[in-house]
C-alpha cells in the first residue's frame, strides 16, 4: 500500500488581527488552511476571536516586544508575514504635535521593518516566504490634511519595492495592498489634530466629512482580505495590488494624465475647491 505524504502546514503571522482588515485577511488565511498567528497589543482583549486563530501580543511600538515576538515564532517557519497593524491619523501638517508624527512612524513603519528584518534570515534561508505590506491607495494619490499617514503608508511601500529587488534571487517576495475607502469603521478611532482656532478648521471638517462618507460606502474588509491572500499566494506576485475605489480607472488616469490634473481632481472630490 503506498503511502499519501501529508502537506506541511503553512504559518502565516497577521499584525493587527483584531478587526478590520487583519482580522478578514486572518479569516481568509485560516480558510486556505494556513496556521495563522494573529497579533494584538494585548491578545487576551480580542473581542470575539476567530477560530483557528492564535492570538499573541505585539506592541509595534515596543523593540523589545517584537524581538519577543519574533523568538518566540522562530521555530514556526513563517511563510507569510502581512504587515497591517497601524494607527489612522489626520490634522494640517503645521499642526501635527511631534510625538503623535514619531507614534504613528513607529507603528505604521518602523515597528513592522524591525519584524520584517527578524524573520527575514528564516525565510532566506529556507528560500521561500511571502511578506505584504498593506498600504494605501492614498499613497499614491495624496490627500489634503492625510500627510502623516500619506507619508507612512509611502514608506512602506517605498520599502516594499527597493527591497523586493534584494530578495526575489533568495525566493522571497515583498509585495505592497493598497485598499482605497474601506468599511471598517475606522473614521471612528481615526486620530484628529486640529487647534480650536485653526485657520485650516473649516477646509480640515468638508474634507474629513468627505472622506468619512466614502469610507462608509467603500468596499469590504472582506474583499481587501482576498486580494491580500492572493498576494501572499501568487507563485511571483506582482509589486503593487490596488483594490476598490475603482482602482483600475484611477491608476490608469495617473499614468495617462498630468500631475496637476489628478491633484484638482482629488481635491474636488473631497470639496477643496
Amino acid at each position: 500500500m503506498s503511502s499519501i505524504s501529508e502537506v506541511p502546514v503553512r504559518t502565516a503571522v497577521v499584525t493587527g488581527a483584531s478587526s478590520g482588515i487583519g482580522r478578514a485577511t486572518a479569516a481568509a488565511l485560516t480558510a486556505a488552511d494556513f496556521r495563522v498567528i494573529g497579533t494584538s497589543r494585548d491578545s487576551r482583549s480580542v473581542a470575539d476571536p476567530l477560530p483557528g486563530v492564535e492570538y499573541r501580543d505585539l506592541d509595534l511600538a515596543s523593540s523589545e516586544s517584537i524581538r519577543s515576538f519574533a523568538a518566540a515564532v522562530s521555530d514556526l517557519e513563517v511563510d507569510v508575514l502581512v504587515n497591517n497593524a497601524g494607527e489612522s491619523q489626520c490634522g494640517p501638517l503645521e499642526e501635527l504635535p511631534a510625538d503623535a508624527l514619531e507614534r504613528l512612524f513607529r507603528l505604521n513603519v518602523l515597528g513592522h521593518i524591525e519584524l520584517t528584518q527578524l524573520l527575514l534570515p528564516s525565510m532566506r534561508a529556507r528560500g521561500e516566504g511571502r511578506v505584504v505590506f498593506v498600504g494605501s491607495m492614498l499613497a499614491s494619490f495624496p490627500l489634503a490634511f492625510r500627510s502623516s499617514y500619506v507619508a507612512s503608508k509611502a514608506a512602506l511601500k517605498g520599502f516594499a519595492t527597493a527591497a523586493r529587488l534584494e530578495l526575489a534571487p533568495f525566493g522571497v517576495h515583498l509585495t505592497t495592498v493598497e485598499p482605497g475607502s474601506i468599511d471598517t469603521g475606522l473614521s471612528d478611532r481615526r486620530t484628529k489634530y486640529i487647534a480650536d482656532d485653526s485657520p485650516y478648521r473649516r477646509a480640515f471638517t468638508t474634507t474629513v466629512a468627505a472622506l468619512d462618507t466614502k469610507e462608509s460606502q467603500g468596499i469590504s474588509a472582506d474583499r481587501v482580505a482576498q486580494t491580500i491572500l492572493r498576494a501572499a499566494t501568487a507563485r511571483r506576485p506582482e509589486p503593487l495590488y490596488a483594490v476598490g475605489s475603482r482602482a483600475p480607472l484611477v491608476f490608469a488616469a495617473r499614468r495617462l494624465l498630468p500631475r496637476r490634473v489628478i491633484e484638482s481632481v482629488m481635491a474636488r472630490s473631497y470639496g477643496l475647491s
